[in-house]
């Protein structure tokens, strides 16, 4: 018997305008114990990003130091509605999802690799989705 894709959701509260937040414990806590497949991790958000990378803390900072020297803060149109453009424009660049391999209910990510929230426009409260998909059997 095949089993259906499951979705999770959670929320998770940033203190800074820009920040990286490691949120693999709880993406990994809302993976089915069984699962062998793929999981979505997807911020139903415009102004924050997911990405998977190390979430050593100097590397943290300096990615929010690249975020802001790449993306002025000031000089685009959309800023007369809310004054939040460049946020937009750093989460469109990382992503709003990440895509990660799952092998009996575990991440299969490298030594060093963690699923980051990427906040752009905060502080905020983010909901975070985790769509785990399970494998196909094939017997042939």
């Amino acid at each position: 018997m095949q089993r259906s894709q499951a979705q999770t959701r959670f929320e998770i509260s940033t203190k800074d305008q820009l920040s990286v937040t490691d949120i693999t414990a709880q993406v990994h806590a809302a993976v089915p114990d069984d699962l062998t497949g793929i999981i979505t991790v997807f911020v139903e958000h415009t102004t924050a990003a997911i990405t998977v990378n190390e979430a050593e803390k100097r590397l943290q900072s300096d990615f929010e130091t690249a975020l802001n020297e790449l993306i002025d803060d000031t000089g685009w149109r959309h800023n007369e509605i809310d004054g939040n453009a460049d946020s937009h424009i750093r989460a469109m660049l990382i992503g709003a999802s990440a895509t990660i391999p799952i092998e009996d209910g575990e991440l299969t990510t490298g030594t060093w690799q963690s699923v980051l929230l990427i906040e752009c426009d905060g502080p905020r409260t983010r909901t975070v989705s985790v769509t785990a998909t399970p494998a196909v059997n094939s017997h042939t």
